[in-house]
Order: C-alpha cells, then sequence, then structure tokens
C-alpha cells in the first residue's frame, strides 16, 4: 500500500500478575510469550520481580536471548516484595512516574491474567 509503513515491535511492555493464578494455562501462557519474544527478537519491559506470571514471562524471555528491563516503584523495592528482577532494573518513586516510563520505552502492551493491580495498571 502507497504511503503505508510497516512498524517494527522492539520492546513489549508486559502487565500480569505477581501470582500464577488459579488454573495451569496461565503460567503456560506466560511461557509461551518469553519463548515468541525471544523467536521474534523482541526485549521484555515488564514491573520488575521474579514472582508468578512476571517472573515466568521475564525468566523464559532472558533464556531465550531478550533483554529484560524491570521498572520497579520504589514501594515494591523496599519491603522486597516481588523477588529478584530478571535482567536490569529501573527504579521509579511513583506508579505514575512506572507508567510514564512504560510508555516511553515500549511499542506495544500486552497484559497476561492478574488481579486488581493489573487491572489497575491496564486502566491507567
Amino acid at each position: 500500500m502507497e504511503g503505508s509503513s510497516v512498524r517494527t515491535l522492539e520492546k513489549i511492555c508486559v502487565v500480569c500478575g505477581a501470582n500464577y493464578g488459579k488454573y495451569k494455562s496461565y503460567v503456560k501462557a506466560a511461557h509461551r510469550l518469553g519463548e515468541v519474544l525471544g523467536k521474534r527478537d523482541i526485549n521484555l519491559i515488564y514491573r520488575g520481580g521474579s514472582l508468578g506470571l512476571m517472573g515466568c514471562v521475564s525468566t523464559t524471555a532472558a533464556v531465550h536471548g531478550r533483554r529484560v528491563l524491570g521498572i520497579i516503584p520504589s514501594a515494591f523495592t523496599e519491603k522486597n516484595l516481588i523477588g529478584k528482577t530478571c535482567g536490569k532494573e529501573l527504579k521509579v518513586v511513583t506508579m505514575h512516574e512506572w507508567l510514564l516510563k512504560m510508555m516511553e520505552f515500549g511499542d506495544a502492551f500486552i497484559a497476561l491474567p492478574g488481579g486488581f493491580g493489573t487491572l489497575e495498571e491496564l486502566s491507567k
């Protein structure tokens, strides 16, 4: 099509739960997403940590050779609520700053199952 352009996705932001969720299919989907990111040479940006689905996606993406950036609000790091981040960390002060950084660095967003925190992140 004349005048159209194809945008390449290089970095995808993923929001999802810090728990594994109710169904095993959630964990499978998180691992599969990490594999697809690896196969398509797409780097991962997420809220950081190693717990639950966030840990599944980040670890799998890293194992498949992708760069991983965890953008973490300081409230989560002060009490070590999220575990160790896979990849690099960028600490921010507020959730508002977290959202701005996610939008600044990412080309697109993907949501996997989560709880009220994931829902809140999506609604912003």
